[in-house]
Parts: C-alpha cells; sequence; structure tokens
C-alpha cells in the first residue's frame, strides 16, 4: 500500500474519496514523517456501511466466543512480534521516548490478552429468578452494533487498543479515526488485524480531521456508540452530535489531578526521596501529556520550602532530546499549537502572580537536539492558588503548580476543587489518613504512595468534567454491550383478563 493508502474500508485500503491527504510532523524536528489520505465525510459515510453491513449479515458477531477470543491472542502476538517497529513509530510520532513506546506496545498486547480471557471466561449471561418453576428467565449480553472509536494523539496506540479490543471481544464492528496529528501506529494496528484473519469489513479505519470525520461518525444514524478520548470542548460536541440519535456515548475528558503530599510521607530521606521522585515522574512523563498526569502538587506546608526546592533542582536536570537517542528523558511536544498552548498558560501564570521554580521557557538551542522541535523545559510554578487558569485548565504539558496546606481537611478541600475527577495521589505514612483521604477523593482512580500504574483487570475513567463511561476492567467490555432479558413460558396458559 502506498503512503496515502491509509483509509481501510470494507477490507481495502485506498486514498481518500477526494484525494487529499496530510503531511505528517515528527515533532522532534518538525520534519515530515510521511502522508496520509485526508478523509472526509464521504469516506466515513462509506466506513459506517461496510461496518453496518459486517455487523448486520456478516459472521462476526455471531463468531463463537472461544474463536473471537483466538483472535485477539493472535493481535497479541503480532504486536509482540512487531514491537521494536511499533515502538518506533510510536516514538517519532508523538515525540515520546523509545523505551516509552516499547512500554505502549507491551501495555496494548496485555490489553488483547486481557479481553480475550475475560469475554471466553464468562458465564454467557444471567439466569433470572422470576418466582415461577414453569418460567425460564435469563438476561444475555449482546453486541451493541457498529462502534465510532475516536482516539487521542498522545497514546494513540494505547487508547485505541482500549477500546478496540472490547469492542471486537463483545462482537462489534467498528470504523476508526485517529487523531490527524499522531495516525501511524493505528494504521499498523489495523493492519494487523487483518493479518490475523479478522473478517473484512469489521474493521474500518478512516485518517482525517476531527472536524470533519469526527463529526461525522458522531452524528451518523448508522452508528449505535460512539467512544471518544479527548479534550472537554471537543468531547462536549460529541455529545452534542450523538445526542438526535440517541446512540451511546461514552467519554474520556482528560483531568486535573491532583498529588498531595503530607509531610510525614518524607519524614525519612528514603520517603523524601521516593515523593520527589515520584511527584517529577506524576507530572512530566511523556513531557506532561497524559489525562492523568499529576499537574497539581498539593504539598503540606512545614516541608513544602524543602520540596519545591529540590523537585525545581531535579526538574532543571530532565535531559530533552529526541525521543530515539540514548539518555533522552523527555521528547518535545506534539505540535507547535501544543508548544504554544504552554508558553501561553505559563506566561497566564506569571501575570496571575505564580514564581517559575525552574523552566518557563523553551530550551536553549545549545540545550537540546534537534533544536527546531517542539520542545519546553519542564516547569515548576510556586505560589498557584484556585483561581489561577493554570491551576483550573488541563495544560496538558511539561508544567507543575504548587498549592500548600495546613490540615487533612484542607488537603482534601484542594483535592477535590476541580471540574475533573480522573485521577489523584495520597502519599502519606499513615495507613488510616492514606484510606481516609483516598475515599474522600472524588476521582476514578486514586493512587496510595504511588503514581501512574494501572492494570487492565480495572476499570480507568473520571468523575465529573473527565467524562462518563469506563474503559478497561469488566465494565470496559460492558460499554460494547446491550443487555436483553429473554423471559420464557415453559407451560403457557390463557390468562383470562378480558371476559371475551
Amino acid at each position: 500500500m502506498s503512503a496515502t493508502e491509509s483509509i481501510h474500508i470494507d477490507g481495502v485500503w485506498r486514498t481518500a474519496a477526494s484525494g487529499a491527504s496530510r503531511e505528517v510532523l515528527d515533532p522532534a524536528d518538525a520534519k515530515a514523517l510521511g502522508r496520509v489520505a485526508e478523509g472526509d465525510a464521504t469516506d466515513a459515510d462509506a466506513a459506517v456501511a461496510a461496518a453496518r453491513r459486517a455487523f448486520d449479515s456478516g459472521p462476526w458477531r455471531h463468531t463463537p466466543v472461544a474463536e473471537r477470543a483466538a483472535l485477539l491472542r493472535r493481535v497479541a502476538e503480532l504486536l509482540q512480534r512487531d514491537r521494536e517497529e511499533i515502538a518506533l513509530t510510536e516514538s517519532r510520532d508523538t515525540g515520546k521516548t523509545l523505551e516509552e513506546g516499547r512500554v505502549d506496545v507491551d501495555d496494548v498486547t496485555n490489553a488483547f490478552r486481557y479481553f480475550a480471557d475475560l469475554v471466553v471466561n464468562e458465564s454467557g449471561g444471567r439466569v433470572v429468578d422470576a418466582g415461577d418453576a414453569t418460567v425460564h428467565s435469563t438476561v444475555v449480553y449482546e453486541a451493541v452494533g457498529v462502534c465510532a472509536l475516536i482516539t487521542p494523539w498522545n497514546y494513540p496506540l494505547l487508547q485505541a487498543s482500549w477500546k478496540v479490543a472490547p469492542a471486537l471481544a463483545a462482537g462489534n464492528t467498528f470504523v476508526i479515526k485517529p487523531s490527524e496529528v499522531t495516525p501511524l501506529s493505528t494504521v499498523h494496528l489495523v493492519r494487523l488485524l487483518a493479518e490475523a484473519g479478522l473478517p473484512a469489513g469489521v474493521a474500518n479505519l478512516v485518517t482525517g480531521g476531527g472536524a470533519t470525520v469526527g463529526a461525522r461518525l458522531s452524528e451518523h444514524p448508522g452508528v449505535d456508540l460512539v467512544s471518544f478520548t479527548g479534550g472537554l470542548a471537543s468531547g462536549t460536541k460529541v455529545m452534542q452530535a450523538a445526542a438526535p440519535t440517541v446512540k451511546k456515548v461514552a467519554l474520556e475528558l482528560g483531568g486535573k489531578n491532583p498529588n498531595v503530599v503530607f509531610a510525614d510521607a518524607c519524614a525519612t530521606d528514603e520517603g523524601f526521596d521516593t515523593a520527589v521522585d515520584q511527584a517529577l515522574n506524576a507530572a512530566f512523563i511523556h513531557s506532561g501529556q497524559v489525562c492523568s498526569a499529576g499537574s497539581r502538587l498539593i504539598v503540606e506546608e512545614s516541608v513544602r520550602d524543602r520540596f519545591v526546592a529540590e523537585l525545581a533542582r531535579r526538574a532543571e536536570l530532565i535531559r530533552l532530546g529526541r525521543g530515539t537517542e540514548d539518555g533522552v528523558e523527555c521528547g518535545p511536544l506534539v505540535s507547535a499549537q501544543q508548544l504554544a498552548k504552554i508558553e501561553a498558560y505559563v506566561e497566564s501564570a506569571r501575570q496571575e502572580g505564580a514564581v517559575v521554580r525552574c523552566g518557563g521557557r523553551r530550551p536553549a538551542p545549545s540545550d537540546v537536539r534537534p533544536a527546531t522541535g517542539y520542545f519546553y523545559a519542564p516547569t515548576v510554578l510556586d505560589y498557584c492558588h484556585g483561581e489561577m487558569r493554570v491551576v483550573r485548565e488541563e495544560t496538558f504539558g511539561p508544567i507543575l503548580t504548587v498549592e500548600t496546606f495546613k490540615t487533612e481537611d484542607d488537603a482534601v478541600a484542594l483535592a477535590n476543587d476541580t471540574e475533573y475527577g480522573l485521577a489523584g495521589a495520597v502519599w502519606t505514612a499513615d495507613p488510616g489518613r492514606a484510606r481516609r483521604v483516598a475515599g474522600r477523593m472524588r476521582h476514578g482512580t486514586v493512587w496510595i504512595n504511588d503514581y501512574h500504574p494501572y492494570v487492565p483487570q480495572a476499570e480507568w475513567g473520571g468523575f465529573g468534567k473527565s467524562g462518563i463511561g469506563r474503559e478497561l476492567g469488566p465494565s470496559g467490555l460492558a460499554e460494547y454491550r446491550e443487555p436483553k432479558h429473554v423471559y420464557q413460558n415453559l407451560d403457557p396458559r390463557p390468562v383470562r383478563w378480558f371476559a371475551g
């Protein structure tokens, strides 16, 4: 297939119907990695039609569960076969380090294996006691139908797997639209699905813009479910577009995540070192372009000066550069637009009274290679408060804000002072306090004395404006199913409700 044949419909790779294409840039040097097809509503309509035919008339939803699970496991094996190639693609496309790309491929592999195991080990339904020996009553779970899967630019392959694996396990067909900024690893994944033996029309891919392809998929009457991961503004538009057809909607819309550090977590040198190290990890992995990034440090006042000073010292030492280079710890931001957004947030923070402890600028050309990339120095902003834009809005970049507290109640109030509720963490040596604070935090994931790990067996999603629905875990499979009650009367007789 040629580079611009990145649209996959009914088992065939093709160019956009309009003939348009888009350049994909390497954020490390702003040079072109290649071109992909720039699809539009016409391509989206064709993809939905193919998915509709495959669901209504094709074999996939009637394929035995064991066979569907076996295909998912074949995909997992192919992902590991191509691990280095995919990791390199992900690194070059998103800017993340090559090691992060490898971890992503392994996590994607685990997601496919998890949903294969989950679906094959299920009972297949639930028997309901109807209170009558002559009645057999069950609740069964069926595929939703045609799913539109819209994924973000920061973890394109990982987020695709969180949607594709459960959708296929449940027997659905789908159209996937990756971010127009980072589409390359999704193209590779769809190639592997075909190689694994997925029937034509089950998996369809349209590369193109969110305002065209994404909008059309969200409103399309032939789509039964939209699963979207991305920003709040775009998620709101998806929900509005889906409303007239009353289709199912699942949204993961990011977070403004608190990392709460109590003084007792820093009482020993080892505890202090660990808490500082994890605060760096929480805020700056993948240059902060993570929906669950711990971008709000909320630290107890008695240790704040020491903690922030050491945090800023270490943040200044983070090695920036092309993600494929040895020794690089943080890559560039994904685009010039994202870089400009981060600069605007830092400038607004300065104007609102924040103190820059480190960073707050693009690195000097001599400090990073290549110097033409979209790099921004890891930034620690001290003396922040809840009225600042940089504290309230999801910045999605290497910015860590610092707030302080005196009491446990103050800490919880600050942690919950956000419209979002995706994730958060609490650091303390007191097990009772850890459980109390975690229980009071209104976030979908709460880590105690850790930050960022997840497992595919546990649900992922948030409270408030972080979205609706869940990915991963049993609930992640349930999103792609409809429950159906089947009530069978084994001994039917006249009711005689009416005299006749």
